[in-house]
């Protein structure tokens, strides 16, 4: 008879989202994780699989409360008020991120992303997601003349998510309001939002 489990999935998953947040899939060992997680080695193997798999488990649960869950809450606003708002929570979490862990999205994909073709292929198939939602409201903003229409709305989203992605790295070195504010409202002045 199978013993049931005696430790709340998601509370470990979000335990181990945060170790490897903070210290890297490579430096976090398998010893790091279980006693972090108040789990033994073998329940850790036995529900998550090894730690590449618990790492890819711990990163989706971070998109989904991160980049998906902001884009969930800006969808309704009009399309430049969706990428400012967007833009806003990105600057905010960079602010209040005292250890200067970044984005695990980002850090996954300087890490991990260039050894393991899964990896590579999850990264970039996150920074789609996102460049979809920029390009979108770029398409709406173009249609109802918020933003200009003589650049592609293609363009302008790849601009903007590699503003993003440079907010991103900058605020593990520069994380002052001034910087990454700047470095945002020059993205949104080139677009005339």
């Amino acid at each position: 008879m199978v013993r049931p489990r005696e430790f709340d999935e998601e509370n470990v998953l979000d335990i181990a989202m945060q170790c490897f947040w903070d210290r890297g899939f490579g430096t976090t060992s398998v010893r790091d994780l279980a006693d972090q997680m108040g789990i033994t080695q073998t329940s850790l193997y036995n529900t998550f699989g090894d730690k590449r798999a618990l790492y890819a488990r711990a990163l989706e649960y971070y998109l989904a409360q991160g980049n998906r869950a902001r884009i969930k809450r800006v969808e309704e606003l009009t399309p430049t008020e969706a990428i400012e708002e967007f833009f806003k929570g990105i600057v905010e979490d960079s602010i209040a991120d005292k250890a200067l862990r970044g984005c695990m999205l980002v850090n996954t994909g300087l890490e991990i992303a260039p050894h393991d073709p899964e990896f590579r292929k999850l990264v970039a198939r996150e920074f789609t997601f996102i460049e979809d939602f920029f390009r979108s409201h770029v398409e709406a903003g173009q249609t109802s003349g918020a933003i200009r229409q003589d650049v592609s709305a293609g363009q302008l989203a790849k601009m903007l998510l590699s503003v993003l992605l440079g907010l991103r790295v900058l605020a593990r070195s520069r994380p002052q309001r001034a910087v990454l504010d700047g470095a945002v409202q020059a993205a949104l002045a080139v677009m005339h939002i």
